[in-house]
C-alpha cells in the first residue's frame, strides 16, 4: 500500500546576515513542538508551490514575500507522519511589517551562524547547512524512524542510473 504524501513549503528569509525562524510552541499535537523551523505550511487545494508560499509567509508573518528562490525539495519519510515533499526556499525581499502575534509561535531574527545550533530537527542540518552555504540546488530524502533519523540520502544516489549507449 502507497502511503500519502503530503504537500509543503519552507522558506527563510534573509535579512542582513540573520534569518528569520519559529519556535514552535503554540499548536496542541504539534509534531515540530518545541524546534525552530522557517516559516511555511501545507498546500491548499489547487496552489502551486509558489502560491502556497506567499499564502504561508504572509499568514505566519505578516510579509509578503516578492523575492524567492526554490532550492529544491526534501523528501521526508516516516513511520510514524504523513509523508512529505517539502519544497525548500529562501526568501530576501518582501513588504509589509513582521506581525507580533504568530498563531504558530514565536518569529525571531536569528544571526546566520547561530541558526545549527537551535533546538530543531536533526534531518534540518543536511538542507540548511547547504543552504547557508550558498548551494543553489538541494535534493534529499531523509527518512525519520519516530523522533531517530535513520538515513539522509541524495534525490540522486537512488535514483536509476540511465544507460547510455
Amino acid at each position: 500500500m502507497v502511503k500519502h504524501f503530503i504537500l509543503t513549503t519552507l522558506c527563510y528569509i534573509r535579512k542582513n546576515g540573520k534569518i528569520l525562524m519559529l519556535y514552535r510552541n503554540k499548536k496542541e499535537n504539534d509534531l515540530n513542538q518545541g524546534k525552530w523551523v522557517g516559516v511555511g505550511g501545507k498546500f491548499e487545494e489547487g496552489e502551486t508551490p509558489d502560491q502556497c508560499l506567499i499564502r504561508e509567509v504572509f499568514e505566519e508573518t505578516g510579509l509578503t514575500l516578492t523575492r524567492f528562490h526554490l532550492h529544491g525539495v526534501v523528501t521526508f519519510v516516516s513511520d510514524t507522519w504523513d509523508n512529505e515533499y517539502m519544497f525548500l526556499y529562501t526568501g530576501t525581499e518582501y513588504s509589509g511589517e513582521l506581525s507580533p502575534d504568530c498563531q504558530e509561535g514565536i518569529l525571531r531574527w536569528i544571526d546566520e551562524d547561530k541558526i545549527l545550533s537551535l533546538p530543531m530537527w536533526e534531518g534540518d542540518h543536511y538542507f540548511l547547512k547547504p543552504l547557508l552555504d550558498g548551494q543553489d540546488h538541494i535534493d534529499l530524502k531523509v527518512r525519520y524512524q519516530g523522533d531517530r533519523l535513520v538515513s539522509v540520502s541524495s534525490g540522486l544516489s537512488e535514483a536509476p542510473q540511465k544507460k547510455h549507449l
